[in-house]
């Protein structure tokens, strides 16, 4: 099945980024339209993907993962944070295939790759 999902690793804690709310934008001539929105599980994943099937389509999309709210809860870090919102812009070429996005993260610092 085709599909684009994303899961979270928070490198600080060692531990999967649960509770973490992530926005997915398509992005068409500029316009950005908003496909979904999930708050990430105990294993730091969505319940579902993000996008699929008929829904997800070749073009730009984006991802915000929304870090600093995440870390505010889990560390006592300085009123404002280093890492905010973490913001991905990437392309779909081939929406046959499936796109998974995973985030490496600390607040001080990310990693994303296309993964598998």
């Amino acid at each position: 099945m085709t599909k684009l999902t994303t899961h979270v690793l928070d490198i600080y804690s060692g531990k999967p980024g649960r509770g973490i709310k992530v926005d997915l934008y398509h992005i068409n001539d500029n316009k950005r339209e908003k496909l979904s929105s999930v708050i990430l599980n105990n294993d730091g994943r969505p319940d579902k993907p993000l996008v699929e099937g008929s829904n997800f389509k070749e073009g730009q999309y984006e991802i915000i993962f929304f870090i600093g709210d995440y870390f505010k809860n889990i560390t006592e870090m300085q009123k404002t944070p280093f890492l905010d919102d973490v913001v991905v812009r990437f392309g779909i070429s081939n929406p046959k295939e499936h796109y998974h996005v995973p985030l490496l993260v600390s607040p001080w610092s990310y990693s994303t790759y296309r993964g598998s």
